[in-house]
């Protein structure tokens, strides 16, 4: 029972430290790339994978099917594991983001990166390459922010140094943004 409670405890002292004002800027730019026909292109390892893959399908299906106006033209690079083990294999895991990236992007996207521990080389390189491009790029971090937070437009960081708390952050993030267009975006 005491782990529980303490970890509820953490979760709840890390979603206190998160400042409403970045959720709102980083919930804008994911508007304004909709309402411009841009595309908003997600990214992450492990359980950022996840995520990324279930903000595409929020995004992609739940704020847009039977909607009026612009739907979202969502995509997570994190889908695509034939292009994805091609690129690990063939040339480097570090770039299995970023050359999907050169194809696939364009300037006015959105990249919204995610990485706990904000320094995953094949993230910072899709950041350097989004920002190449002319995107801008939503970064999702923890573990102090790591280089992720100074390379991003717009950095949300999760207090924590526990994985698991900054993932619950993470996850708790893509509702916050998925569940405004499905709710309260007037669209509907």
């Amino acid at each position: 029972m005491q782990h529980i409670e303490q970890y509820l405890a953490d979760l709840k002292a890390t979603l206190d430290a998160l400042d409403p004002a970045q959720i709102k800027a980083a919930r804008d730019m994911v508007a304004a790339v909709r309402e411009r026909g841009g595309q908003l292109i997600l990214c992450g390892n492990g359980g950022s994978a996840a995520t990324a893959s279930h903000l595409a399908n929020d995004l992609g299906k739940g704020a847009s099917y039977g909607r009026q106006g612009p739907r979202f033209r969502v995509l997570a690079l994190t889908d695509n594991v034939p292009w994805i083990t091609a690129l690990a294999n063939d040339v480097s895991y570090d770039v299995i983001f970023s050359e999907q990236l050169r194809n696939l992007g364009q300037a006015g996207d959105v990249l919204l990166a995610i990485s706990g521990s904000g320094n995953s080389r094949n993230i910072l390189e899709a950041v350097r390459v989004a920002k190449e491009i002319g995107m801008e790029v939503i970064g999702w971090t923890g573990f102090g922010g790591g280089q992720l937070a100074g390379a991003a437009d717009l950095a949300i960081i999760a207090d924590s140094h526990h994985m698991g708390r900054v993932e619950d952050v993470h996850t708790i993030l893509m509702h916050l943004i998925c569940y405004y267009f499905m709710e309260e975006d007037g669209t509907a």
